[in-house]
């Protein structure tokens, strides 16, 4: 996602990065648009804690030395604490995976973007952990592995959220591991969890979870187990608005140059 930003023409005095985690985007942000406010916003109050941190020695010099800032919120990304076009960029890695509405989330995102701002996000694809899900679907009853969006569909919302010229493409990530355990343990660390309001919240017993092994044992390819993750890139911009807020069309006129006669 960094390097989309390097053939866009951009030049933002606040970034706004949502759902900012520990702040593993914000060096780059940084790197990208020294001269920028940086905004980092997480709905998890220990997470902004980590990100915030000590300050180096370079931000303390930087603050001494007037440089731009970089605060730390705690605030939900589908509904921030800023007035209407703060931004003028819109950074989000991997947070609209997990929004109980992704098109509320992107018209809040749009609603704090400045006109001729742009959003640009990471999001996971409806083929992310299709091993673990077709695993569970076969060992026990009942969804307990997120599914999520088609990029299409997301370009869909992006659309009727209000942004103009969606731009979105996708990869598919192969990891591969030696257990089922390793899959299982490595997931927790990341820290992201299932996003489904109706998972069953029961403890894995330990004949689901054979049950389980022996399903996800089935997918192995020359001798490890394979685990898909389907990354979504999109981007889009904030056009200038065509009505007003009671619903009144805006018609602009150009100027014309008079020609004498």
């Amino acid at each position: 996602m960094a390097e989309r930003l390097e053939y866009i023409r951009l030049d933002p005095m606040r970034v706004l990065d949502a759902g900012a985690g520990r702040g593993a985007s914000l060096p780059l942000l940084r790197a990208r648009y020294p001269k920028a406010e940086i905004v980092a916003a997480d709905f998890a109050e220990e997470l902004v804690r980590a990100g915030r941190g000590t300050p180096t020695l370079a931000e303390r010099a930087k603050r001494l030395l007037g440089g731009a800032p970089t605060r730390f919120v705690c605030a939900d990304v589908a509904a921030l604490p800023f007035p209407a076009g703060t931004f003028g960029l819109v950074w989000s890695n991997l947070a609209l995976s997990f929004a109980a509405d992704p098109g509320t989330t992107l018209a809040e995102w749009l609603r704090v973007l400045d006109v001729g701002g742009l959003t640009m996000f990471t999001t996971y694809g409806p083929d992310t952990l299709k091993e673990l899900r077709a695993a569970f679907d076969a060992a026990a009853p009942g969804e307990r592995v997120q599914t999520f969006m088609d990029m299409h569909d997301i370009g869909d919302l992006l659309v009727g959220a209000g942004f103009a010229d969606p731009v979105m493409d996708m990869e598919m990530l192969t990891l591969t591991y030696d257990d089922v355990a390793s899959v299982v343990r490595d997931l927790r660390q990341s820290g992201q969890q299932s996003a489904l309001a109706a998972r069953p919240r029961g403890l894995t017993t330990p004949r689901m979870w054979r049950r389980l092994v022996d399903a996800y044992e089935a997918a192995r390819v020359d001798g490890r187990l394979p685990v898909t993750i389907e990354v979504v890139y999109g981007h889009a911009w904030k056009a200038a608005p065509r009505n007003v807020a009671d619903g009144r069309a805006i018609i602009r006129f150009d100027r014309g140059i008079r020609r004498r006669e």
